[in-house]
């Protein structure tokens, strides 16, 4: 195990399933000779040539729509969205057509189709830089959602998503990309889709959060310790199918949850997992489900205003803290 970047993993991930199957392919804006926006498809071109890391014009609903076909003829593309942002432009190839064709037509067709994207704020990019849009495309029954946190989940997840035969949406934050951390090399397996990752055992209280939350989860649950409360973390990875029997098991030893997501509290991912919690344990829970979430704006450009709407360490501590001393 070395330990190596978020975007190294991913790089690795990404060479080692074209080395190994010759129907990978890499489609985007930028990904060849400039290597992508956040540097992740660097030195691929050179190796594989332009038949198989092929760049785009701006064009998402373009590009995405004939990565679907690609896939229905044999191909495994794995598509490049600059920003999630843009993910607004290929809804209907991927929501209207990827997600049902496994419906429609059964094992007479398979749509083995990655969609690689940045999301979430942190850098001051702005309200249409810096949005995460996971339940958007979690509400989407045939699609997959997949968000890791670590270097390591990120390479076994990204070969899970190549070779599963329907279309998965992969979520890299932006933040994540420079985070370094152990990582098996060449011929690792890939990492089961739909599995979370118990990052902290704990007794005191559950403390729910994936991407970049899922590290500042984490350090929020190492200050916790510092005061006696012990937080288990769970990571949950894959956003859509949910892992709630990990979550469950943990609420009902803990019985008390906390759920950090990024996106604006409405509508969001956490609302589902505290609902579904509350449908199942109900009794085991000691208190009021917390969620640490954005509020409902656009996340603001200014780097201070940015900062004091995004869920952070601090405020997942004090949900914790505040939720253990209350009851």
């Amino acid at each position: 195990m070395r330990e190596i970047s978020y975007s190294d993993a991913l790089r690795e991930a990404l060479q080692e399933e074209m080395s190994r199957d010759s129907e990978v392919l890499l489609i985007g804006e930028d990904i060849g000779t400039y290597g992508g926006a956040f540097g992740v498809t660097r030195g691929l071109l050179d190796r594989f040539g332009p038949d198989r890391v092929v760049e785009t014009p701006i064009s998402e609903g373009g590009f995405v729509g004939m990565a679907v076909g690609a896939s229905l003829l044999g191909a495994r593309p794995v598509v490049e969205i600059m920003f999630m942002d843009f993910m607004t432009l290929v809804v209907d190839p991927l929501v209207n057509q990827a997600a049902k064709l496994h419906y429609v037509y059964g094992e007479q067709a398979a749509c083995p189709l990655v969609v690689r994207t940045p999301s979430g704020g942190g850098r001051s990019y702005g309200p249409t830089h810096s949005q995460v849009f996971e339940a958007w495309f979690a509400h989407t029954p045939g699609l997959k959602v997949v968000a890791p946190s670590t270097p390591a989940d990120a390479k076994g997840l990204m070969k899970a998503a190549i070779r599963d035969n329907n279309p998965v949406l992969f979520v890299e934050h932006k933040m994540l990309y420079p985070t370094r951390g152990p990582v098996p090399g060449r011929g690792s397996r890939p990492i089961p889709i739909g599995k979370a990752r118990i990052a902290r055992r704990g007794t005191d209280v559950t403390i729910i959060a994936w991407s970049w939350l899922a590290l500042e989860a984490e350090a929020a649950a190492d200050a916790l310790a510092v005061d006696g409360i012990d937080a288990e973390v769970i990571d949950m990875r894959t956003l859509s199918p949910l892992d709630m029997e990990t979550v469950i098991e943990s609420v009902q030893r803990t019985g008390r949850l906390v759920i950090a997501d990024e996106a604006p509290r409405s509508g969001g991912v956490s609302a589902d997992i505290g609902v579904r919690v509350f449908e199942q344990v109900f009794d085991y829970l000691d208190g009021p489900i917390r969620r640490v979430t954005t509020p409902d704006v656009p996340v603001p450009a200014s780097p201070v205003l940015e900062q004091a709407a995004l869920p952070n360490r601090e405020r997942i501590a004090a949900a914790a803290a505040e939720l253990c001393g209350a009851y």
